[in-house]
């Protein structure tokens, strides 16, 4: 599975690890807001890196977390779903507005495939400084560039560079950063 081969997904270590996800992940989405230092340590357990600053606001959603790290200084607004079956690598200073969807999974498009369960993932990279508006998703195998702004509700489904403003589903690049325009909300 973490090589981005094909793999069944009812395989009984992946279950056990899902479980010990489903547990961290409980004991984030429901520690007191105003126990910092019980989320900070349930997050930092559920995932493989957590840099300093980050704040992740309840609910997170992800398959194993073990697959995860997010740089220093992130924001990861609320409902954030990380399904990283492949690796998710988000960058130091990164923006994540609410109910962003960062997805590695793949599935067959052969039907007896998909229905014997077979499942296989590539990974994605979000690049430093990138800002993801509300309700955007990455696609699996994606990297953004740095710097990158993705609009709102965008679908992202290949490559962004870095230095771009992209929006639409599919996303595709609108300018280069650097404009007049880089004042303006997205």
């Amino acid at each position: 599975m973490l090589a981005g081969e094909p793999y069944i997904a009812d395989d009984p270590e992946l279950a056990a690890d899902a479980l010990r996800a489903a547990v961290l992940s409980e004991r984030f989405n429901s520690a007191p807001a105003a126990d910092p230092e019980a989320r900070r340590a349930a997050l930092a357990e559920l995932l493989d890196e957590l840099g300093e600053g980050v704040e992740v606001r309840a609910p997170l959603r992800v398959d194993y977390g073990y697959g995860i790290s997010i740089g220093a200084r992130t924001f990861v607004n609320f409902g954030a779903v990380f399904l990283d079956v492949a690796r998710i690598t988000i960058g130091a200073d990164v923006q994540i507005g609410p109910n962003v969807q960062l997805l590695t999974p793949t599935h067959p498009v052969d039907p007896e495939a998909r229905r014997a369960k077979w499942e296989a993932a590539q990974p994605i990279t979000i690049g430093d400084n990138v800002w993801l508006g509300g309700g955007v998703i990455v696609c699996p195998g994606v990297t953004i560039g740095e710097n990158t702004v993705v609009g709102a509700g965008a679908v992202v489904t290949r490559d962004l560079p870095a230095d771009v403003v992209a929006v639409g589903n599919p996303a595709r690049v609108i300018r280069e950063i650097g404009t007049a325009q880089d004042t303006d909300a997205v």
